[in-house]
């Protein structure tokens, strides 16, 4: 396991998992909201972005976590292993709302001078509420990412589901143990 990518539902723990395989495997991790997300939260053209995915992606090792799908197809062509993180709801949530709250009060910069807005908890449109998004998206994104575990055009790949921390943990351990 040298490539991996890390999906799941928004407050899952994508970018806390990925950190720390990176760190087990020794390898660059790569957060894709990070490069779509431009100063002012303006999206990366398309091209643009797969051309910077494409650039990260072409190092032989790496972790890679979100779920665009513009660049899915890209990362998952020369990925070996995708770890899907498929927590319930209520955990989601309760990680969210802790997540968004802190990192609204503090003010904490995300990714290119990008922080959360304080209206956003309050936005009814999903695409700028993450809470009403991740709510929504929640079974949508673990259907999708089982019914890739089952499509045969995905069989390079190793898919890992990771339900709970006490998951997380072992394979986290278990990866470090087998690369370390």
């Amino acid at each position: 396991m040298r490539r991996v990518s890390v999906v799941g539902v928004s407050g899952a723990g994508k970018t806390t998992l990925a950190g720390r395989l990176a760190d087990a495997l020794g390898v660059a991790h790569v957060e894709l909201d990070a490069i779509f997300h431009q100063p002012g939260w303006t999206e990366l053209p398309v091209e643009e972005f797969r051309r910077r995915v494409g650039a990260e992606i072409a190092a032989e090792g790496w972790v890679v976590d979100g779920n665009y799908a513009a660049v899915r197809p890209l990362v998952w062509a020369d990925a070996d292993t995708v770890v899907c993180l498929d927590r319930p709801r209520r955990t989601v949530m309760r990680r969210l709302v802790a997540r968004t709250l802190r990192r609204t009060l503090t003010r904490q910069e995300l990714w290119n001078g990008n922080r959360e807005p304080v209206t956003g908890m309050f936005r009814r449109d999903p695409r700028e509420n993450l809470l009403r998004w991740s709510w929504m998206k929640h079974g949508e994104y673990a259907s999708r990412y089982a019914a890739a575990a089952a499509d045969a055009a995905n069989r390079h790949l190793t898919f890992v589901r990771l339900t709970d921390d006490d998951d997380v943990d072992r394979f986290v351990a278990a990866t470090a143990a087998a690369h370390g």
